[in-house]
């Protein structure tokens, strides 16, 4: 059991890679928490409004439109720099906004504008973040330093909405947002003390690197086209927890503050598991995964809509976490490995883009679903489209592995003529 267990955690022998991974769970856990407390408030604001709280969603993920830019400037610029700072303008952000509660003086209009503003800054720091990965680590450990980061990142998501129950309850939401903005630090420090000597660079393209070769780059590939529009179709219906979980929460299982955190870590602590699990990859996943994991994802979201207890739907959400991540997982190293490092960045630009750009369309059209049907309803659509899109996901691939024609039956003049 020893050597197995060492195996899934050998990219923390880097020291770069600890001190990245070190300062994401303090940082990520507090932007859980800052999720929990600005969805709170918002449901607070307008009288549990799923529209209200699908237009907050939108907002902070519409600026993903622009996140191919952002591959840009992960490809042709110091990625240690740009998430330096990325992360003192997203400290900034939630510092305002923090300070706006303790006045009491928060509007709904100043959570748009933080919304908006946070997605600016993710729409850079995301797709620095993933191409950065391949820096910290040589090629061969790639894989498990991706799923790591996915393991810490839901270490931070079970911690993140635990501990902003409790203070909710206590403090209220202000002391929440003071907490998230204070935890951006860590990441910067970790970024700062590491040594740039033993990052591991790839060679930049000759000339000015363009958004368009990314593109023309993965369209010329059917291995990383085809999970690319299984994980935007997927985003755009399946993906949308930061609005379903709190109306799952209030309007149907009639939960406070501190359940509504409990079934955002019941969902995270599956999602945990997911990426333990994906943590002794070494090589790139196949198609087939991919695949499979997506339909298994929309079996499951589609199950929580019919839960007929709170009971059940705590276990479907545990399930559906480790499915969500098991895909996105897959999803990620598929496209992640089978790219040219030159394009890298942009190549993951775009996987961000479809996987979060999507968001805004789909949370206003759940938040509709939720408004007009129940937010049961918003998991069960999205749970069908997911399944629908990885079914034909995987009839695409078989396609493509059939031979492109069959032998012709051979006929008398055919055999005669052979020598």
């Amino acid at each position: 059991m020893i050597a197995p267990l060492t195996y899934r955690f050998r990219a923390l022998r880097i020291r770069n890679f600890r001190l990245f991974a070190a300062g994401q769970i303090v940082s990520v856990a507090g932007t859980w928490m800052m999720v929990v407390a600005q969805d709170w408030l918002v449901l607070g604001l307008t009288g549990d409004s799923a529209v209200a709280l699908g237009t907050v969603t939108a907002l902070q993920f519409t600026p993903m439109l622009f996140t191919l830019y952002g591959g840009r400037l992960a490809d042709s610029h110091d990625k240690r720099t740009l998430l330096t700072a990325a992360n003192c303008v997203s400290a900034a952000l939630a510092l305002l906004l923090a300070l706006a509660v303790f006045a009491d003086a928060v509007a709904l209009w100043h959570i748009h504008l933080f919304a908006l503003g946070l997605g600016i800054v993710n729409a850079v720091e995301v797709p620095a973040r993933l191409a950065f990965i391949s820096e910290l680590v040589p090629p061969s450990v790639v894989p498990n330093a991706s799923a790591l980061s996915a393991a810490y990142f839901n270490v931070a998501r079970v911690l993140g909405p635990a501990l902003a129950g409790l203070l909710l309850t206590a403090f209220g939401t202000g002391w929440v947002m003071l907490v998230n903005a204070l935890s951006y630090l860590a990441t910067v420090t970790g970024l700062r003390l590491m040594r740039p000597a033993e990052l591991l660079r790839p060679p930049r393209e000759a000339g000015r690197a363009r958004v368009v070769d990314g593109l023309r780059h993965t369209l010329g590939r059917p291995d990383l086209a085809v999970p690319m529009a299984l994980v935007a179709v997927v985003g755009l219906f399946g993906l949308n927890f930061q609005l379903t979980l709190p109306l799952l929460a209030k309007t149907v299982l009639h939960t406070g503050a501190s359940s509504f955190g409990l079934l955002t870590t019941v969902f995270a602590a599956g999602s945990l598991l997911g990426a333990f699990a994906a943590s002794g990859r070494s090589s790139r996943p196949s198609a087939l995964l991919v695949t499979g994991a997506a339909i298994a994802f929309g079996l499951l979201e589609a199950a929580v809509g019919w839960a007929p207890s709170p009971a059940a739907a705590v276990v479907l959400l545990f399930l559906t976490g480790f499915a969500t991540i098991c895909f996105a997982q897959a999803a990620n190293h598929r496209v992640q490995l089978g790219s040219d490092p030159r394009y890298r960045g942009r190549v993951l630009a775009l996987y961000t883009l479809v996987m979060q750009g999507s968001t805004p369309l789909g949370a206003l059209c759940v938040g509709w679903l939720g408004d007009r049907w129940g937010a049961r309803a918003a998991f069960v659509v999205g749970g069908l489209v997911s399944l629908a899109a990885g079914l034909v996901a995987l009839s695409v691939d078989r396609e493509g592995r059939r031979p492109a024609t069959r032998a012709a039956p051979r006929t008398p003049a055919a055999e005669d003529a052979r020598p």
